[in-house]
C-alpha cells in the first residue's frame, strides 16, 4: 500500500510522532534530551514552527504544533532528524538508522480536540507508569502550560490563551483538565488519526481538509457498497419491523 501523501493546512496544528526504530530507545540519559531539545528548538525556530505541547519518551517523542509554511514542519524535522543523529550515533559509536521510517502526523481540529490532544501528550509518562503525575516528568511540556515554569520551546496557541483572563486563571483551568482521565474513545481516536495520517475532527472538518489538501483524510467505508435494487434479506426485515414504532 502506497503512503498518503504530506500536506499543510494554514493555521492549524498538527500531532506529530517521531519513534525510535523497533521501538528502540532514542535517549539514554537526560543529557540526550536536553541536547534534542536544543536541536529542536533551534530547528522549529528556524523554520516558522510553534510548540504547543511535547514529551520525550523514551523510545518516541510526540509533538503537538503549527507550522507557519507548507515546508516548515518537514524541514524542522528533517534537521532535526540528522543533526540528533550524528550526535547519537557517534555518542554511543553505532551506526544505521535511529528513526523507524518518517515520522507520522495528523491535523487536528483546534476547536474540539487542541486540549485533549495536549492533555494525551502531556500524560503520556503517567500511562507508561514512569510517574505518577504529569508535573514529576522532566521532558514534557506540562510544567510550561500548568505551572507558568519558562520553557523557550512552548508557544501558547490561541485557544489555551482564551481560557482565562490571565495567566494565573489559565494556568488553573488548564490544571484542572487533569484531574480526570481521558475518555478510551478518545485515546483510540488520536492514536488512529496520528498513526494513520486521518483529520482529526468532525466530517465538515474532515471535507474541509480534503479540499485544502486534494487528497483523502479519512477511512474509507468498510464492506461492500450494496448493489442497486438489492432486496433486503427477511431477518433483516424483520428487525426493521420489530424496531420501527407503530
Amino acid at each position: 500500500m502506497s503512503r498518503l501523501p504530506r500536506y499543510f493546512i494554514p493555521d492549524t496544528p498538527f500531532h506529530v510522532i517521531l519513534r525510535g526504530n523497533n521501538r528502540a530507545p532514542i535517549f539514554a540519559n537526560d543529557e540526550d534530551c536536553q541536547f534534542f531539545r536544543d536541536v529542536l528548538l533551534d530547528a522549529v525556530k528556524r523554520q516558522g514552527v510553534s510548540v504547543h505541547a511535547y514529551v520525550f519518551m523514551t523510545n518516541h517523542i510526540h509533538l503537538l504544533a503549527s507550522p507557519s509554511r507548507a515546508d516548515s514542519l518537514p524541514k524542522a524535522l528533517q534537521s532535526l532528524g540528522r543533526r540528533y543523529v550524528q550526535y547519537f550515533n557517534y555518542r554511543y559509536q553505532r551506526t544505521g538508522t535511529l528513526w523507524e521510517g518518517r515520522y507520522r502526523a495528523t491535523v487536528v481540529d483546534a476547536e474540539p480536540y487542541l486540549l485533549e490532544c495536549m492533555r494525551y501528550i502531556e500524560l503520556n509518562p503517567v500511562r507508561a507508569g514512569m510517574v505518577k503525575h504529569p508535573a514529576d516528568f522532566n521532558w514534557s511540556s506540562f510544567r510550561a502550560n500548568a505551572h507558568g515554569a519558562q520553557d523557550a520551546l512552548v508557544t501558547q496557541h490561541e485557544l489555551y490563551l482564551r481560557m482565562g483572563r490571565d495567566a494565573e486563571e489559565r494556568r488553573l483551568v488548564y490544571s484542572d483538565l487533569f484531574k480526570s482521565s481521558t475518555a478510551p474513545e478518545i485515546l483510540s481516536r488520536i492514536r488512529d488519526c496520528t498513526n494513520k495520517g486521518w483529520a482529526l475532527g468532525d466530517e465538515g472538518f474532515g471535507r474541509k481538509v480534503e479540499a485544502l489538501a486534494n487528497r483523502r483524510v479519512a477511512p474509507l467505508p468498510k464492506g461492500r457498497p450494496k448493489k442497486l435494487g438489492q432486496l433486503p434479506d427477511q431477518k433483516t426485515v424483520a428487525q426493521n419491523v420489530e424496531s420501527d414504532p407503530i
